[in-house]
């Protein structure tokens, strides 16, 4: 007998074995897919690849594992092992590959054949142990394994975003799952099968065991400095703070003072991409704020800006009654409230009792809002992933405009006019496609460049481009807005799509129009 133990039991073994190694492999994909997002911010592009390369391979190491089936037992166990070691090192691997050898893709792909082709071996080798312990039908065989195989996946997807990333952060939690995945093979192997190995075989799998426990125990104790390294590796200035919240990384960094004038530059980043710098943030402001607040503004709502930035230009205004700020990420805010050198820049404003915070995805609070404003400040992040793109879609815009009030008006951040100019005035045409008259403008914000925006009303013609700040801004003066309205030859308005739910050509727009800078 080549199996150890009573038959219902070993072929419980080896079902569960299955279970466990479906979990880990499903994760070892969802990995792979949520670091792209984080790194490069496309996710569906990410998802594709990983999936399709990994469905491919899984192929290949199907085929690949026959040649091996008269030694399954010990063959199982030597993939788990590689596997274990492979898939547990594999997020810190391409993390250090985007982080100093500029190598992600070529790297992405990679890991994911590499992994694909081992998981794609386990089921061949595992339906021959399962034959071994009792002879059956094909087709009970294989229900029996892919019944096992599916329930598992289930388990791998529902634990890695509710547990894995939430208590151990992605490297570890890519990490302890390895280490499962190494236990549940080496177990089986030998619990169950281990009459079915030589001796030199059970030395050699006890050898390859102490060695991936040791790497994978040994990455977990330096997982925190690594991340640390690798992450500082990514930005010009030192970071003062860094976190990972269940929506996005965030990550604050603080120059030393210039020598000549003795000012530090605090810049906050989301998901690598700049949100804001101390020294110039109050350009993009003014130029977001006083125009849209020029006319009624009794109840304003700020879209996004957790910040709290544009919110104190808002209630820079006496008239201002109340100020609802929707913000998706909650971790954002928590950061504007309680770090000193955010709170000395947007003034406290959360603080302030005419504010009113909303944590929800903007989209899905719209489309219940029932209250009616007389301004609206649309400040999202760039749409250069599948999540922000919706928020600068015909539909977003119809339902902005769905909570406005008789005479309000709306202002949208549009990314840059020079830079991205087919992404800006896609932003502008869907406006304008929602029934919206708009007036585009730009200032120059030197830690961002020439940026654009667009002021918008229902129906009509643009509204005039005007200021009534409380006070003297610091940049946006009479001159300069009326210099904003003005577009240079190369950079006007230009023949594009508009961007819908199930159409997003802004997300075309600004992966094609940004990647080459």
């Amino acid at each position: 007998m080549e199996f150890a133990g009573r038959p219902r039991i070993a072929r419980a073994a080896v079902l569960a074995a299955v279970f466990v190694c479906a979990a880990c492999g499903l994760v070892y994909e969802l990995a792979l897919v949520a670091l792209g997002s984080y790194l490069i911010g496309d996710t569906v592009g990410q998802a594709s690849i990983v999936l399709g390369v990994m469905v491919f391979a899984m192929g290949v190491g199907a085929l690949a594992a026959k040649p091996f089936q008269h030694r399954a037992a010990s063959a199982f166990a030597a993939i788990e092992l590689l596997l274990a070691l492979l898939g547990g090192l594999s997020v810190l691997g391409l993390y250090a590959a985007f982080a100093w050898l500029d190598l992600y893709a070529p790297a992405l792909i990679g890991t994911a054949f590499v992994l694909g082709v081992l998981i794609g071996a386990e089921i061949p080798l595992l339906m021959v142990l399962l034959q071994r312990i009792r002879e059956q039908a094909a087709g009970s065989a294989v229900a029996d394994l892919f019944a096992a195989d599916y329930v598992g996946a289930l388990l791998g997807g529902l634990a890695f975003p509710f547990l894995l990333l939430p208590v151990f952060g992605q490297l570890r939690g890519a990490l302890v799952v390895g280490a499962v995945n190494a236990v549940a093979g080496v177990l089986l192997v030998f619990t169950v099968f281990r009459k079915a190995m030589s001796r030199r075989a059970r030395i050699g799998l006890g050898a390859g065991s102490a060695v991936v426990a040791l790497t994978l125990g040994y990455a977990y104790a330096v997982a925190h400095d690594f991340e640390v390294t690798a992450r500082q590796e990514l930005y010009r200035d030192p970071i003062v703070h860094a976190e990972r919240s269940r929506y996005q990384e965030i990550v604050l960094t603080e120059s030393a003072p210039i020598v000549s004038g003795g000012v530090s530059d605090m810049r906050l980043y989301l998901n690598g991409d700049l949100q804001f710098s101390s020294v110039d943030e109050y350009r993009y402001h003014e130029a977001l704020v006083h125009p849209v607040l020029a006319g009624v503004r009794g109840d304003v709502l700020v879209l996004g800006g957790g910040d709290g930035l544009a919110l104190r230009e808002v209630l820079r205004y006496p008239a201002v009654s109340s100020a609802t700020l929707v913000e998706l990420d909650p971790a954002v805010v928590d950061l504007a409230r309680t770090r000193p050198e955010i709170r000395a820049l947007n003034g406290d404003a959360f603080e302030d009792p005419r504010v009113r915070l909303v944590e929800a995805d903007a989209f899905a609070w719209l489309r219940s809002a029932a209250t009616r404003y007389d301004a609206v400040i649309v400040d999202m992040p760039d749409p250069d992933e599948t999540a922000t793109a919706k928020l600068y879609s015909v539909e977003f815009y119809t339902l902005v405009r769905n909570v406005l009030a008789e005479g309000a008006r709306m202002v949208v951040q549009a990314g840059s006019p020079y830079f991205a100019p087919k992404s800006y005035w896609c932003i502008e045409a869907t406006i304008r496609a929602a029934g919206f008259g708009t007036t585009p403008y730009h200032v120059d914000v030197p830690s961002f460049g020439d940026w654009g925006f667009v002021l918008a009303a229902p129906g009509g013609p643009g509204p005039s481009l005007r200021t009534e700040p409380p006070a003297t801004p610091r940049f946006l003066s009479p001159s300069v807005l009326a210099a904003a309205a003005v577009f240079p030859p190369d950079r006007g308005p230009v023949d594009v799509e508009i961007s819908t739910l199930l159409s997003p050509h802004v997300l075309e727009y600004v992966r094609s129009e940004w990647r080459s800078y």
